[in-house]
């Protein structure tokens, strides 16, 4: 039975987040030909966590001890499954809320990118970690300063920009962690003795 060795670990991990990453830019790619079906589709898996939201909110009023509580988590999951709904018969209508949301997690994912770096900045290859946090904010800043006329493209385009990003960001990252653990591996020739 084989142990795993740490460096084998984190080789494993490695492996696991290039492909990862391979798939963010190929979704990635999908999305920027396809802005406005990337658009309504993203509208679309937001309402459906919606309603899945109401379904459990639902499901726990029954467990709610009192009456009090069990009405107001009943009235809430009645109310997430009615807008989740609603977005589901109607996914273009959510896609120009969904614009403004989007860019203020492209912000914050911008900023903590940032934040990021700066904590791992000796490592080799956290560069790409600054770049995909500058790239990141400003597709934030982009979609609100063309908001509210560009929301139909602005989803399935910026979005797929910034999964592209992220993937190479990512696959950049799990490289120089591989190249790292080629340093720190000992030799096939004291492995034999």
């Amino acid at each position: 039975m084989a142990q795993n060795t740490p460096v084998e670990m984190v080789r494993s991990a490695s492996t696991v987040s290039i492909l990862w990453g391979v798939l963010l830019i190929v979704l990635g790619m999908i999305a920027v030909g396809s802005p406005f079906l990337a658009a309504v589709a993203v509208s679309v898996v937001v309402a459906w966590l919606i309603v899945l939201a109401g379904v459990v909110h639902l499901m726990l009023a029954f467990r709610a001890h009192g009456a009090g509580s069990m009405i107001w988590k009943v009235l809430v999951g009645i109310a997430y499954l009615c807008f989740g709904g609603y977005l589901i018969v109607h996914p273009v209508l959510g896609v120009a809320s969904l614009t403004l949301l989007l860019a203020s997690l492209f912000l914050i994912e911008g900023i903590l990118n940032i934040v990021l770096f700066v904590k791992m900045r000796p490592l080799h290859g956290s560069s790409w970690m600054l770049l995909d946090g500058i790239i990141t904010l400003l597709l934030g800043a982009m979609i609100y300063m063309q908001w509210p006329s560009s929301s139909l493209w602005a989803i399935g385009t910026l979005v797929g920009i910034s999964m592209i990003f992220s993937g190479v960001a990512r696959v950049m990252i799990s490289l120089a962690v591989r190249k790292g653990t080629g340093t720190i591996t000992p030799s096939s020739s004291s492995l034999a003795a």
